[in-house]
């Protein structure tokens, strides 16, 4: 140990302040300096940026120890467990290094690390033999994993589904790694010991882990245009289509004067007067023949249905 972090040393320096990330109620309440009569025995602490990691896991092991003798709630109880959280703000800060890649504001990441430090702190529990970091790490990376869990798909899916995809990512690469090939379903299902409807629910629910804008434009290298003016249209041609096939047969059991009269009609585009001159009847009776065929066609379709 530093020699100035000897036990010796029982005078106090002026507290930090506290940082915001740390929660409300300390913020609120930060922590003042103790008597003299609470702080006896403890070494001198530094400012906080001068504490190397060996240091600081020798002052975190004697803060913990005044700690367990101090009643929760009081003035000394919150100076000691706020210096603890200051003095490990390394742990924090590293494992948030690790998530650097992610979207999300790096400040952002370590305010939710802290959380998890405050929550490992007051766990701790010194009679277990176990050094702190190698305690509050896990916590502090649960904490932000979880945020990440929370807080970072595009479409809100329940917590089981956000689950089954890390699982099936890491089922994933074990397997491709084993097989040197992409896993099918099956192997998927009986790696994770689910059914293989569970694992396309999981595969579907990754896709709402991220999302693109409509308006996102493309690479540079990307000649085409942003990704709303690639997506494709309903085309109400398809639904005539549709008809057109189904009323073929319906035509052809027609008589050829009413197939006749349809194809002048829907075909040439020509007026039931023009029809009637061209057949050599009334427009009232071609009227009347268009009326039935059109009554007969219409039944056809509907029978269909």
């Amino acid at each position: 140990m530093s020699p100035r972090l000897d036990a010796s040393h029982t005078h106090r320096t002026t507290p930090t302040p506290l940082p915001e990330h740390l929660d409300p109620i300390e913020r609120n309440h930060p922590a003042p300096v103790p008597q003299d009569d609470v702080l006896a025995g403890l070494p001198e602490i530094p400012p906080y940026e001068e504490v190397g990691p060996v240091d600081a896991r020798a002052l975190s092991k004697t803060l913990f120890e005044r700690l367990e003798s101090l009643e929760e709630g009081t003035r000394e109880y919150s100076y000691v467990r706020n210096t603890l959280v200051e003095l490990n703000l390394a742990l924090v800060k590293f494992a948030a290094s690790r998530f650097r890649s992610r979207s999300e504001p790096m400040e952002d990441i370590v305010q939710v690390g802290t959380i998890g430090l405050i929550k490992a702190i007051d766990r701790f529990d010194l009679a277990r033999g176990v050094e702190f970091p190698t305690f509050a790490m896990p916590t502090v990376i649960g904490e932000i994993k979880r945020f990440f869990r929370d807080t970072s798909w595009s479409v809100r899916v329940p917590r089981r589904l956000q689950e089954l995809r890390l699982d099936l990512a890491k089922a994933g690469d074990e397997l491709a790694q084993r097989l040197d090939r992409a896993p099918t379903v099956a192997e998927l299902a009986e790696r994770l010991g689910i059914s293989r409807d569970e694992v396309v629910e999981g595969m579907a629910a990754s896709n709402a882990y991220t999302a693109a804008s409509l308006d996102a434009q493309p690479e540079e290298d990307d000649s085409e245009g942003a990704l709303a003016d690639r997506i494709g249209y309903e085309d109400h041609g398809i639904e005539g289509i549709e008809y057109v096939e189904s009323l073929k047969p319906l035509i052809a059991g027609l008589p050829p004067r009413d197939r006749h009269i349809l194809s002048l009609r829907f075909v040439a585009n020509m007026t039931q007067s023009e029809i009637g001159e061209e057949l050599g009847i009334s427009q009232m009776h071609v009227s009347r023949l268009l009326s039935r065929t059109l009554v007969r066609l219409r039944k056809g379709l509907t029978a269909e249905e």
